[in-house]
């Protein structure tokens, strides 16, 4: 199963004997599935089956569904102008320039009135009706499936990305394990020098006590846990992008699991090189964490 990204574009149209139906998809990222219709009067019936298909096709986001009809063929129409009523709004409008100087009425501004400008309803059979909403689901059908393509298209894109991502990921956890500073002599040596400076402060020190401390002091600072951890996420996320289908939530979980252990990394770092590579490995989590956002 592949992974899809949660942005994306399409159009598809299909014909009755009589209309036109198109429709109009865009997608951007959203927490959860949200469909936005916009459907001519008189076709909101088609709003179930519409929310069906999309469903079928689309697991996550932000989706915008606009449909638009023309009328074709022998039983296209030709809008209606009223114009009696235009006559009296052109010379109210005249009126009132004259009178108070307001601005001329335009042309279009008239037309746009109500009551002006009419189309007439077209009377469908209930034969008719159905051959065209037929017509009409068939179309989004396809407008939806070519958006769950384009998407999958894009997630792939993405997939590679957080692929390159997770290997710097991968390769600055395994510099921190094989830098010099965790090794048991350069720890001792370190434990030693601190203990020293502290003994020669003053002598009412207990060694023994101080010692212990330091032991304590030194298991607090270990990164051991924090590097088996990143690891394991590192092959979880691998696994998840392997797998596909909507995997966006897990991966934004280990987004901010991978956040949660550079961190510790960095507040227990020995080194200046752990520091650094813990520094490193925050701005290529925050990387992983925006592209995830992309994904469903």
């Amino acid at each position: 199963m592949s992974v899809q990204s949660m942005t994306g574009f399409t159009r598809a149209s299909g014909e009755a004997q009589s209309s036109r139906f198109t429709w109009e998809l865009r997608s951007v990222n959203g927490k959860g599935l949200d469909l936005r219709l916009r459907l001519p009067p008189g076709l909101e019936r088609l709003e179930p089956a519409v929310r069906q298909i999309l469903g079928r096709h689309i697991a996550r986001g932000s989706v915008q569904v606009t449909l638009s009809v023309t009328r074709t063929g022998a039983n296209s129409v030709q809008p209606i102008v009223n114009e009696a009523l235009l006559r009296e709004l052109a010379e109210l409008a005249q009126r009132l320039h004259q009178q108070f100087g307001v601005a001329p009425a335009s042309a279009d501004g008239l037309l746009g009135l109500r009551g002006v400008l009419e189309t007439p309803e077209i009377v469908e059979t209930e034969e008719e009706r159905g051959a065209a909403d037929k017509v009409a689901l068939d179309a989004l059908e396809d407008a939806a499936a070519a958006l769950a393509t384009s998407r999958k298209e894009e997630g792939w894109a993405v997939s590679l990305v957080l692929s390159r991502l997770l290997d710097t990921m991968e390769g600055l956890v395994q510099r921190v394990e094989v830098d010099p500073s965790r090794e048991p002599a350069a720890i001792r040596e370190r434990l030693s020098s601190q203990l020293n400076v502290l003994l020669e402060g003053g002598a009412a020190l207990d060694p023994d006590r101080l010692l212990a401390e330091a032991a304590l002091l030194a298991t607090k600072a270990d990164i051991r846990e924090e590097l088996d951890r990143l690891a394991i996420h590192i092959a979880a996320a691998r696994r998840h992008l392997q797998e596909g289908g909507a995997i966006g939530r897990r991966l934004d979980f280990l987004g901010q699991e991978f956040n949660r252990e550079a961190n510790t990394l960095c507040s227990k770092s020995g080194s200046a090189a752990v520091s650094a590579a813990g520094l490193e490995l925050k701005a290529v989590v925050d990387q992983f964490r925006e592209q995830v956002q992309n994904l469903e």
